[in-house]
């Protein structure tokens, strides 16, 4: 069995020991402090697109000149390495923390998948370890100075998030849903859920909202419309903005390569830059 499937996300029985005699939470507090703003983006239901919201949220901002680290918590399936092409395992420091692979100058990443010797392996793990893995990737991961650390979670209100809103107060949620109602439900869950942890719920995005056809020009609705928005106010939430249905998001996503950087003027890439600058509003 691999080190990753026993929970042991960091390599050898010796540093295994050192973390193990120290408060696996020793380095938390330094690290946030360090960190300007920080976003769970969350989802009650899966398959919505909360992993190509994360990454593309991410290269918004870090194409807008902001420091920005992304945290992949979606320990069973993780998708941020793939998406940004990352294929190497992170560096350590001197101080044996861990160093978040670069995609860019502005733009970092942890992930488990990254330090998996197979990334085809099963995490099969319980909660108790889900969240101290979540204690390194804050306290343990030399982050350095960030305008933004945005984070990828699994779908659901579960271990993951809940453990995002004990360990980073002030941490806001951007929750994700598409425009139906099956999701739409889904998405009211973890409003309540943002409400029952006491975290700002920061605003609502509708993913895959209209398809149009690259042949005729006509936009399909393919999952609804309007249903995020109308779920936005009924909760008396910041609706961020509708991010459209576009193929190409796909076979970018597959290829690890940035949607935005190959596609500047699509109408998708400018509503993550919509967004991106309603985040970045908060900077002043």
């Amino acid at each position: 069995m691999s080190n990753t499937q026993q929970g042991v996300p960091l390599c050898g029985t010796k540093q295994k020991q050192q973390q193990q005699q120290r408060d696996p939470g020793a380095g938390i507090e330094e690290s946030l402090a360090r960190i300007k703003h920080k976003f769970i983006v969350m989802s009650g239901k899966g398959g919505v697109g909360k992993t190509s919201t994360s990454v593309n949220l991410s290269l918004a901002l870090a194409d807008r000149g902001f420091k920005v680290g992304l945290m992949d918590v979606d320990i069973h399936g993780p998708d941020i390495p793939r998406m940004l092409g990352l294929t190497e395992m992170p560096g350590v420091t001197p101080e044996r923390k861990m160093i978040p692979v670069p995609y860019s100058d502005n733009l970092s990443a942890i992930s488990i998948e990254s330090l998996s010797l197979s990334k085809d392996d099963a995490i099969i793990w319980r909660g108790p370890i889900k969240h101290t893995v979540i204690q390194q990737f804050i306290g343990d991961v030399a982050w350095g100075d960030l305008d933004f650390l945005i984070i990828d979670s699994p779908p659901g209100t579960g271990d993951e998030p809940l453990t995002v809103a004990q360990l980073i107060p002030g941490a806001k949620a951007i929750i994700v849903t598409t425009p139906q109602e099956v999701a739409l439900a889904d998405i009211r869950k973890s409003i309540n859920f943002c409400k029952t942890v006491k975290m700002e719920a920061f605003g609502l995005i509708e993913n895959m909202s209209g398809f149009t056809c690259p042949h005729c020009g006509k936009t399909v609705d393919l999952f609804g419309s309007g249903g995020g928005e109308r779920t936005a106010k009924e909760a008396g939430l910041n609706f961020l903005g509708r991010i459209p249905f576009d193929t190409n998001m796909v076979t970018c996503g597959d290829s690890g390569i940035s949607y935005q950087s190959e596609y500047p003027d699509s109408p998708v890439t400018k509503a993550f830059a919509s967004v991106a600058q309603a985040m970045a509003d908060l900077v002043g």
